[in-house]
């Protein structure tokens, strides 16, 4: 029974009927990799303090397709003496079709970025490795819990605006 429920889904998805989610590619869009000094540094200045950006993003590309953009930018540095600058900005195509507004934010981001996650994670490792450093791999990201907060980001400063009276001059 579970069969014919799942072909019958499969049959609506490919009329253009019913709610679907698909990936249609993983590409990327920019890299850039800066080491000033090459991995050569002295001996006492292994240990470089890093710091990470991540960044999502999604546009529209035509009905039912989007672009979501994860970027990285990982940062290292010796006290001031920067050691590497790297960013990665990994591409996907999504189509995302019949579903509510509200869910098709949620769906490019929170579900894509964790998509596109595995990708980004090993084009950092890859192309940190290339510049002659050891590999870094990323740390887990809870991409629910992230969006999670920019709604509710949101809704404080939407709030603040709305709970602000226009002062008046007397």
């Amino acid at each position: 029974m579970s069969e014919q429920n799942t072909q019958g889904g499969s049959v609506a998805a490919a009329n253009g009927q019913g709610q679907n989610v698909s990936l249609q590619s993983v590409y990327v869009k920019d890299l850039s990799f800066e080491a000033p000094n090459g991995p050569f540094l002295p001996a006492q200045n292994q240990d470089p303090k890093i710091q990470l950006n991540l960044n999502t993003a999604s546009s529209p590309v035509a009905t039912d397709v989007h672009e979501v953009v994860l970027t990285v930018t990982l940062e290292a540095k010796n006290g001031d003496v920067p050691v590497y600058l790297a960013e990665v900005k990994q591409g996907g195509m999504f189509t995302v079709r019949g579903f509510g507004a509200d869910d098709t934010r949620r769906i490019l981001g929170s579900f894509a970025p964790n998509v596109l996650f595995p990708y980004i994670r090993q084009t950092v490792s890859d192309m940190i490795s290339k510049g002659g450093f050891p590999p870094f791999f990323l740390p887990p990201v809870n991409f629910d819990a992230l969006y999670e907060r920019s709604l509710q980001e949101r809704a404080a400063q939407q709030a603040g605006k709305e709970g602000a009276a226009p002062q008046q001059v007397n």
